[in-house]
């Protein structure tokens, strides 16, 4: 089975967690042997990119609605910090929807917090990064954050993800537990997470699936993840991550591209 980028959860601080979903590092110091996979994901992510000979790079990392598959670099230390759903236009000063399928210097992002975020973050330690957030994040958003929209976005994402103890519901109920219309949903999503709901579970459960095929039969994974049947779960893997399940966990991969990380731009495969 093919691995995604390997990834080292840090602890959050509990002053963080309104606004910061995680917190993760990666480092290479040699190229890994196989592809590295980014699996689709709806969470935009400030990113510290360290390079071995110093360059350092502060990157605004839009959602990926489809999976790529890339050639490690060396030397290379990433801190990869993932934005909360309703943090990312009071943070990055845009709406989610804008940064979708994009790599932007963090800096290029309009108004004063992005780039003093982006000043600070540039000559840090990678192991200073989440105390210093934890000192000046709270302060850069108290003023610009709607916390009544954002928890309406959170119990809306909540409902439509993958739990242990129930499936995910479908787009129309989500929008009736939060008493909202499914338009003024559609909205809500587009600003704050970046995809529409229906496409934000469609990459929760495909990243459910690669997380439970190893040790889950696939007609009883089907079943927990929300799909119809197993068929119904197959197409809709096939389409956010390039080939078949069977293929993906035997190996069989598409060809691997250049990392977007390393050209920021706008990606066409929106």
């Amino acid at each position: 089975m093919p691995q995604p980028i390997a990834e080292q959860d840090l602890a959050t601080p509990e002053v963080l967690r309104p606004w910061i979903a995680g917190v993760r590092t990666a480092s290479y110091a040699d190229p890994p042997q196989e592809a590295l996979v980014r699996l689709p994901d709806a969470v935009t992510r400030v990113v510290l990119r360290v390079a071995a000979d110093g360059h350092r790079d502060v990157l605004a990392v839009g959602p990926r609605v489809r999976a790529s598959y890339h050639r490690g670099k060396p030397d290379l230390t990433c801190v990869e910090v993932r934005l909360s759903p309703g943090t990312v236009r009071p943070l990055l000063g845009v709406p989610a929807t804008e940064l979708v399928g994009r790599v932007v210097p963090l800096h290029a992002l309009p108004g004063r917090t992005p780039q003093r975020l982006a000043d600070a973050l540039r000559w840090l330690d990678p192991v200073e990064a989440v105390p210093h957030l934890a000192r000046s994040l709270p302060g850069l958003l108290s003023a610009s954050a709607d916390p009544a929209r954002a928890e309406l976005l959170r119990a809306a994402v909540a409902a439509l993800s993958v739990r242990t103890d129930r499936a995910p519901v479908q787009v129309r109920d989500a929008a009736r537990e939060i008493a909202v219309s499914e338009r003024q949903l559609r909205n809500l999503f587009a600003e704050g997470v970046g995809v529409s709901p229906k496409q934000y579970a469609r990459i929760d459960r495909v990243r459910a699936v690669v997380t439970g095929a190893p040790t889950t039969p696939w007609s009883r994974l089907a079943a927990a993840t929300g799909y119809f049947d197993q068929a119904h779960m197959s197409s809709d893997f096939r389409s956010l991550m390039g080939v078949a399940p069977r293929s993906y966990f035997t190996g069989r991969l598409p060809a691997v591209t250049p990392c977007r990380a390393s050209h920021p731009a706008r990606d066409g495969g929106r």
